[in-house]
């Protein structure tokens, strides 16, 4: 719930609005519920419960909700109370109630917005989780921001909140890095063998192979390179691009796999974990400089040590879920909606990606959590229905579970597309977005957006120093107010840790009352934002309130002579920053001193 007083306010005007309803309908139960009024001139909360019952009582609903209206008790919290539109009834608040705004803001600092929950939920937010086997590109970074955020708020927000990442440190793609690793190793010791076209090519696999090298000296270069393409299949001529040609390069790919854990023996798993471990410490560093920490880094190759994937199969199959056929094991998703049956072990015995989903998924339920995120790639949209089903089939509650879906950014440069791709085929990584734009720049612009909304990131506009870029429109009011409040500190001795205790009584300027009003929402903006997942909407009051400060400061002086306005006016100033500074925060957003 939002903060203390904000929460008492609201409480007491629905109360008001329950006992004025009640006088006119005591025979109709319905919850009311107040909104904060989005429209100037429209009060400061507004309800429509007059336009839900109107059907019930057979009454118009305006006149409705005048006669609710005229019942409402007088009450120091409200100036008056007004019939809007087809009958909304809204509340506007005293000016003294909006006044209080400023106490709560300064008292509560850093906390101001913050959830109070007796008992908090316990969240797991997965995100990022991409595969160990090349740098982040800037597809993953909208995921990282995204994730990152929310997780920020929904802790602010009361939530006892865990960030994992799930390692997939177990399958082929794992293997194939290995592999390609190894290949430009021996490259290193003259023992060439044909790179294959649907290996890893990125220079960072020559990065890791000069690694392996001055690591480990020649411990896996002793192997006659004849045997490494021993029974491997030939590969079909590269213009073929057909099916049948590209079964062929994945058989071809998949015995020189074979044979280098063959010809490696037991020295295989540490050249694999030699790969993952450097592939892991770079995605660390590369998320830690953009803002982004885990409290979990999720083994996926744990859930097979400790028997879980074989578990979870085994708990399916005695549910009755599981069948065979054409030598393999399926799971019935069909008959949880999913659009055909799915596979969980292959016809070599070996299970899928998706049987360790599964087992993955039964873990998350099993250590506890009251809500669980997934925050996924848009594409994986159809994989939603077969992992809910399997989360269902296996017993468990699948409205715990929400998938959140992240759509892809676009980098628009001079007002074109830009290339997601350098010259060698490889997509820009995370880390040159960051390089070329700032992390604060980067992390703002990818949170803008619904994340299941398509996401244009304009370079240039990222890197402008105008009011037209987002990032630096927001650090200008912040760094705007503290260099007022140096200024007032300097001119007048200003002491910062006596503005709690200012009468703002004299704040009555519209635009003063618009900046309170404005102050007074970000805990329910907060609230709204952990409801909905959806960062975006702290991002959007952000902007508003800062438009709304900067016009304020063109049109009013702050530092004027009369003491007791201009302490007032210091103080509305410093809540704006501080509630600037809160909001930035969670969104992994600086909020700079000065510019």
């Amino acid at each position: 719930m939002p903060d203390d007083m904000i929460a008492d306010i609201q409480s007491q005007l629905t109360e008001l609005l329950s006992r004025a309803l009640f006088s006119v309908a005591p025979d109709f139960g319905i919850e009311v519920r107040l909104a904060r009024s989005r429209q100037e001139g429209h009060g400061d909360f507004t309800s429509n419960v007059a336009l839900q019952l109107a059907k019930q009582m057979k009454i118009p609903p305006r006149q409705l909700a005048e006669r609710v209206a005229a019942e409402i008790p007088v009450s120091s919290l409200l100036a008056r109370v007004e019939v809007a539109g087809a009958g909304f009834i809204n509340l506007h608040l005293e000016a003294s109630v909006l006044h209080e705004v400023v106490h709560e803001v300064l008292t509560r600092g850093e906390r101001y917005g913050a959830g109070v929950r007796e008992t908090p939920n316990r969240v797991l937010v997965e995100f990022v989780s991409a595969n160990p086997t090349g740098p982040l590109h800037v597809g993953h970074g909208r995921g990282a921001a995204y994730g990152a955020s929310l997780a920020d708020i929904l802790e602010f927000a009361g939530h006892a909140v865990t960030r994992e990442y799930y390692v997939n440190d177990a399958g082929r793609q794992m293997d194939i890095l290995a592999l390609s690793t190894w290949l430009r190793y021996l490259d290193l010791f003259g023992l060439s063998v044909h790179f294959p076209p649907n290996g890893y090519r990125g220079d960072y696999v020559f990065t890791m192979a000069r690694q392996l090298r001055e690591a480990h000296g020649d411990r896996y270069a002793r192997v006659d390179p004849v045997s490494i393409l021993s029974g491997v299949p030939p590969l079909p001529p590269a213009e073929r691009g057909d099916g049948e040609a590209q079964a062929l390069r994945e058989s071809h790919l998949d015995a020189l796999i074979d044979n280098c854990k063959y010809l490696l023996a037991d020295a295989y798993r540490s050249l694999h974990d030699f790969v993952l471990a450097e592939q892991l410490g770079d995605c660390r560093n590369d998320l830690a400089e953009f803002g982004v920490h885990f409290d979990v880094w999720f083994s996926e190759r744990s859930l097979y040590d400790l028997g879980l994937v074989e578990r979870a199969l085994a708990q399916l199959e005695r549910a009755g879920h599981l069948y065979s056929q054409d030598g393999a094991l399926w799971f019935r998703s069909t008959a949880f909606g999913d659009e055909k049956d799915r596979v969980v072990r292959r016809e070599n015995g070996q299970p899928t990606y998706f049987a360790s989903d599964i087992a993955y998924h039964l873990n998350k339920y099993e250590r506890g959590f009251d809500r669980i995120v997934n925050i996924w790639g848009a594409d994986h949209h159809g994989y939603i229905p077969r992992v809910k089903g399997a989360v269902t089939a296996l017993g468990l509650d699948a409205h715990r579970l929400d998938i959140a879906l992240v759509q892809f950014a676009v980098l628009y440069r001079n007002g074109q597309k830009a290339s997601m791709s350098t010259r060698s085929g490889e997509f820009v990584t995370l880390r040159a977005l960051r390089d070329e734009v700032g992390r604060d720049a980067a992390r703002l612009f990818y949170v803008l957006r619904k994340s299941d909304q398509h996401l244009d990131f304009d370079l240039d506009l990222a890197k402008t120093e105008s009011s037209d870029n987002p990032v630096y429109y927001l650090q200008y009011a912040h760094a705007r107010i503290a260099s007022i409040l140096r200024e007032w500190q300097s001119q007048y001795d200003g002491e910062p840790g006596e503005l709690e205790r200012v009468d703002c009584s004299c704040l009555s300027d519209p635009a003063e009352l618009r900046l309170l009003r404005e102050l007074m929402a970000f805990p329910a903006v907060v609230d709204e934002a952990a409801s909905q997942y959806a960062p975006h909407v702290i991002a959007f009051y952000l902007k508003d309130l800062a438009a709304e400060f900067h016009r304020y400061y063109t049109a009013s002086r702050i530092l004027v002579d009369v003491t007791a306005l201009r302490e007032a006016r210091v103080a509305l100033a410093a809540c704006v920053r501080q509630t600037l500074a809160n909001g930035l925060r969670l969104l992994g957003v600086g909020a700079p001193e000065a510019m």
